[in-house]
């Protein structure tokens, strides 16, 4: 799973002052009603939270005691597992599915990295490449169907799709050298970017079993990059052209096709996830410049979600309640940023953090666990972090 960060988190002084006047305008901040829980590390300085199932499984990447990064899984029976390597000194967990699935990259004993799927009674198993000696696992489904990229025997990288019985299916290009799988829904459409023929241009496309590679196309004209796919298919991500067009957040489907979402009223915005219902969530600049947290749906449009009373927002993860979270700048100097869960009923809470001066909230399961990454108060380093909203 590739996760976008908010793009106006540091604000300068001068742009603090000129966003006064909106700040007024923006949520009340709630106090957090939630506590912060600390996941640990593998020994290490730093862990990041990437991915959680419904069951509250949290999986994502720590270093070690002895410096090396490996990929972890974290329950609260459990605690923090170390998912090992391939007898190199890296390895990373992308996503999990709600059977427990973990799937990733890790690197081999020569260097080379490997995609990987993780079950507890089974371990970390190797799913081959496509030919060459680099594979990538990004996102994995119910069915356990796993998607990425590899190299081929020809040195080019391609997106694939594997599963247990069909193994790793080479998805091709629109034309272009370079493709890559990042998402795949419950019913198995993948969704990722490719190259166009001549390696001129990358674009979003969605891949059935039936129907292959489709290219979504570009309402700006150059590029697209699509970020999340829901049940029902809708992809949602970015586009933009080369120069100095500001990127914008798209929705395509099979009956509206691609949808320039808009922005705040400023030049840029960026989706980050939807949920089975059509609600997409993201950031964009507005009229005075600083970036807020949005929600988009296809009847109301593009929502500002507000600030925590700080000059800049950003929302990264929505479940099918249509709970919302990401991180905000709090009222105040220096900039300290928290994590946030946004409703429609209770409007923008602060979660706070874990005594430092960031913490921002990535992704949401179902029931309202939240994840992310928070600042420690001891050593300012990142930790893997739990809110149970």
């Amino acid at each position: 799973m590739s996760l976008l960060r908010i793009f106006g988190v540091v604000v300068v002084a001068a742009l603090l002052a000129g966003a006064a006047a909106a700040s007024s305008g923006a949520a009340s901040a709630t106090r957090p009603t939630v506590t912060a829980i600390d996941l640990g590390t593998l020994g290490g300085t730093f862990s990041d939270a990437i991915a959680v199932n419904a069951s509250g499984q949290v999986v994502g990447f720590s270093y070690t005691a002895g410096g090396e990064g490996h990929a972890f899984s974290w329950t609260q029976a459990g605690g923090m597992v170390d998912l090992g390597t391939f007898g190199g000194t890296f390895g990373v967990a992308g996503d999990v599915n709600d059977r427990g699935q973990v799937v990733g990259y890790s690197s081999t004993a020569a260097g080379a990295l490997r995609a990987f799927s993780w079950t507890q009674a089974g371990g970390m198993v190797d799913i081959g490449t496509l030919g060459g000696g680099y594979s990538a696992a990004e996102a994995v489904n119910a069915r356990g169907q796993i998607v990425g990229e590899s190299s081929t025997a020809a040195g080019a990288v391609h997106a694939f799709s594997w599963t247990q019985s069909g193994g790793m299916v080479d998805l091709g290009t629109l034309g272009g050298t370079l493709s890559s799988a990042r998402g795949v829904s419950p019913s198995g459409r993948v969704i990722g970017e490719s190259r166009t023929a001549g390696d001129v241009e990358t674009h979003a496309f969605s891949w059935t079993r039936t129907g292959g590679m489709v290219d979504l196309g570009t309402p700006r004209g150059h590029f697209s990059f699509p970020v999340d796919v829901s049940a029902s298919g809708q992809v949602v991500g970015d586009s933009g052209t080369t120069g100095s067009s500001p990127d914008r957040a798209f929705s395509w489907t099979r009956t509206d096709g691609m949808v320039d979402l808009g922005t705040l009223g400023g030049d840029v915005s960026f989706a980050h996830a939807v949920n089975a219902s059509g609600e997409v969530v993201g950031d964009s600049t507005t009229a005075a410049g600083p970036g807020h947290a949005f929600s988009w749906t296809q009847a109301g449009g593009m929502v500002d979600l507000g600030t925590l009373g700080g000059a800049s927002s950003g929302a990264f993860g929505v479940n099918a309640r249509g709970q919302v979270v990401g991180s905000s700048d709090i009222a105040g100097s220096p900039v300290v940023t928290h994590a946030f869960s946004w409703t429609r009923a209770g409007g923008m809470v602060d979660l706070g953090g874990l005594g430092g001066t960031f913490a921002e909230a990535t992704a949401v399961n179902a029931r309202g666990d939240v994840i992310g990454d928070a600042e420690t108060a001891g050593d300012a380093e990142l930790h893997a972090t739990l809110w149970h909203t």
